[in-house]
């Protein structure tokens, strides 16, 4: 497929896991990809892996939870590539489990790196998407905004990209920009709250499975498809949603399931 020809792609947190997927992906279907990392080598690594097959790349190193930072981005990224037409937000900080552990340095951390960015370079890209006509922005949310799993301050966060994934799609709908989220269940990747929990319990994903209806958890190119869907002219009528992709996480209590029936 080629649904990305012609257009630009700016990712948050794109050196690693989903959004390098992405990259990936999109660059795959023809996309210019920007990717936003604060680690340089993963940044250039990616961009590395795009040209590889065959389009052009920016990597653009820093902390989008620098409050001035988005702007700069998104001048940076289209001096580079070209306008605009896609942001995927996809760059979360996740770190304290519990609500007793969460101090309020760390509540502010999260929700300036997973809400806060998100909105500020929303802010960025619309008046430019708005201007031409039209863009597409899709923000990676979890299923942690839909139900109590664990790290609060992250997972509220999440609720809130949710709600401003609704306000943007309202807003904006009429002047051309598609809003959209997608919730991914627990996806492998090189998250350090991830390398966490493997250095605890080396089967932690393993143990995970079995909550999960596919009997397995995702991977970030699962979800990279998804994204490129929502950001696609496939979803053109897709505006204010959010697709959940979680193996069937939230349709169900996969053991408490088996237990009721006996099949433990």
């Amino acid at each position: 497929m080629n649904r990305f020809v012609g257009r630009t792609v700016l990712i948050t947190g794109g050196g690693r896991g989903i959004g390098r997927a992405t990259a990936l992906r999109l660059a795959q279907e023809g996309a210019a990809v920007a990717v936003i990392d604060r680690d340089t080598a993963a940044a250039h690594g990616v961009i590395r892996e795009v040209a590889a097959l065959g389009r052009t790349g920016a990597a653009l190193v820093g902390d989008i939870a620098d409050f001035e930072s988005a702007p700069r981005f998104v001048a940076d990224a289209e001096r580079a590539l070209g306008p605009v037409h896609v942001l995927v937000n996809n760059a979360a900080h996740a770190t304290k489990a519990t609500l007793a552990a969460t101090e309020p340095a760390d509540w502010s951390a999260e929700f300036a790196v997973t809400l806060e960015a998100a909105w500020r370079m929303a802010r960025a890209v619309l008046p430019g998407m708005t201007e031409r006509g039209g863009g597409v922005i899709v923000n990676v949310a979890s299923v942690n905004a839909l139900l109590a799993l664990g790290n609060p301050a992250y997972s509220a966060a999440k609720a809130g990209l949710l709600s401003l994934t609704q306000a943007i799609a309202h807003e904006y709908g009429p002047r051309g920009v598609r809003c959209n989220a997608v919730s991914p269940g627990s996806i492998r990747t090189e998250h350090p709250s991830w390398q966490e929990r493997l250095r605890r319990d080396p089967a932690t994903f393993e143990k995970l499975a079995r909550w999960y209806a596919v009997g397995r958890v995702g991977r970030p190119e699962e979800i990279a498809a998804c994204i490129a869907f929502l950001a696609s002219d496939e979803a053109s009528f897709v505006n204010g949603a959010n697709l959940v992709a979680d193996g069937g996480l939230t349709a169900g209590i996969a053991p408490m399931i088996a237990e009721l029936d006996g099949r433990r």
